[in-house]
């Protein structure tokens, strides 16, 4: 089967991956939270940016390559955390892992993913990074940093926009416990998902693996947006930042950035990169779109902008890249392609968004990705901050 032909764009890859999960778990992947006004920011604000046509520049020859963290990556993009990976796809995180390593990009696993950095350890590649909701005890703190690091993992990624559970009210509403919890509403799901439901069969349901060493008798079912996780972490500070950054010996990041004047602040701390998201949608529906405040926090920083929040393909990469991001992350378009495609899934997207890239850099003449044309702001009532 010609993939391309069938599955040529996320967009393909996510109908595909609806008509073959369970409505929770779908529920679960897809969702904003709110109105999902936010995620729907996220789009409508990455559509407003355009480029100008380039013509007759002649035959070019394109470099995604670029540079992060003093090495030098091959494409531009890599994999963004996402916690209970498992379930989306059973062995989601080691299939994600294993096509990241073999393409040379970034992989994140969640420190709420089904799957514990020892269990990855054998599948990393030179690009492994570590997501951290912050632990409030800074014993277990230290233990999972000391873990992330024997198994291989070299950067690490605070997130620091989730302070609090949100509602994701869809996911509420499709009956998703943490735990999972099959009861007769969902059982009825999962019999019209077949191939999910024998893959889960095969593996079990999962859990998140990484607390199972500092949880006991904890695991009484929650809602879906206020996992076990939350039993063990805390809503981190400016000194919290300061203690990993003292406690890490390699690259450091925080994911969630939004507002320019943290920037600076954060440089000082000796932050390697900021990763400039809204939790595409999920996380506060009264955010402005991640695209609108980037190039704000691009004017109050030096350091590497990682970007995430809507990215629907390599045209939304440029988008971003153009307005001052460094390296953008995806995470929803991943785990499409896996419940689309299963393990072929994530390969395929790369495929396919290198080719996304390579195709819209021959419309606007661009030769590689650090010196992309200026973008700017296509007719809108609230035009962006070019």
């Amino acid at each position: 089967m010609d993939l391309h032909s069938r599955y040529p764009a996320i967009s393909d890859l996510a109908h595909r991956a609806q008509q073959r999960l369970p409505r929770f778990v779908w529920e679960f992947l897809d969702s904003g939270t709110g109105t999902e006004a936010t995620k729907a920011r996220n789009r409508a604000a990455l559509d407003r940016v355009g480029f100008l046509p380039s013509i007759l520049h002649g035959p070019l020859d394109i470099d995604l390559s670029t540079s992060l963290f003093g090495e030098k990556l091959p494409l531009p993009f890599g994999v963004a955390p996402l916690g209970m990976s498992g379930l989306i796809w059973p062995d989601a995180e080691g299939h994600l892992a294993r096509s990241a390593a073999t393409a040379g990009i970034p992989y994140t696993l969640s420190t709420v993913a089904s799957q514990s950095p020892e269990d990855l350890a054998p599948h990393l590649g030179e690009q492994a990074w570590f997501q951290l909701y912050p632990p409030k005890d800074p014993n277990i703190r230290k233990d999972m940093l000391n873990r992330a690091k024997a198994a291989g993992f070299k950067v690490l990624v605070l997130t620091a926009d989730v302070p609090v559970a949100s509602r994701r009210e869809r996911q509420v509403r499709s009956g998703l416990t943490q735990p999972p919890r099959l009861t007769p509403q969902l059982l009825t799901q999962v019999a019209s998902s077949p191939a999910w439901a024998l893959g889960m069969a095969r593996r079990g349901m999962p859990h998140m693996r990484t607390l199972d060493k500092y949880i006991s008798g904890q695991t009484n079912s929650m809602s879906s947006t206020a996992h076990v996780g939350y039993l063990l972490r805390t809503s981190p500070n400016w000194d919290y930042v300061q203690w990993l950054r003292d406690h890490w010996q390699g690259p450091m990041v925080i994911k969630g950035v939004m507002r320019p004047e943290d920037a600076p602040r954060l440089q000082q701390i000796g932050l390697d990169a900021l990763w400039v998201s809204n939790h595409g949608g999920r996380q506060f529906d009264g955010s402005p779109a991640s695209i609108e405040m980037l190039p704000e926090i691009r004017r109050a920083t030096d350091l590497p902008l990682i970007f995430d929040s809507g990215v629907e393909g390599g045209l939304d990469m440029l988008r971003a890249l153009a307005l001052g991001a460094d390296f953008i992350m995806l995470g929803r378009a991943f785990h499409f392609a896996l419940a689309a495609l299963g393990s072929k899934g994530p390969a395929h997207l790369i495929d396919v968004l290198k080719q996304d890239l390579l195709s819209n850099m021959g419309q606007i003449g661009a030769v590689d990705v650090t010196s992309l044309p200026s973008a700017r702001a296509l007719q809108s009532a609230t035009p962006l901050p070019l």
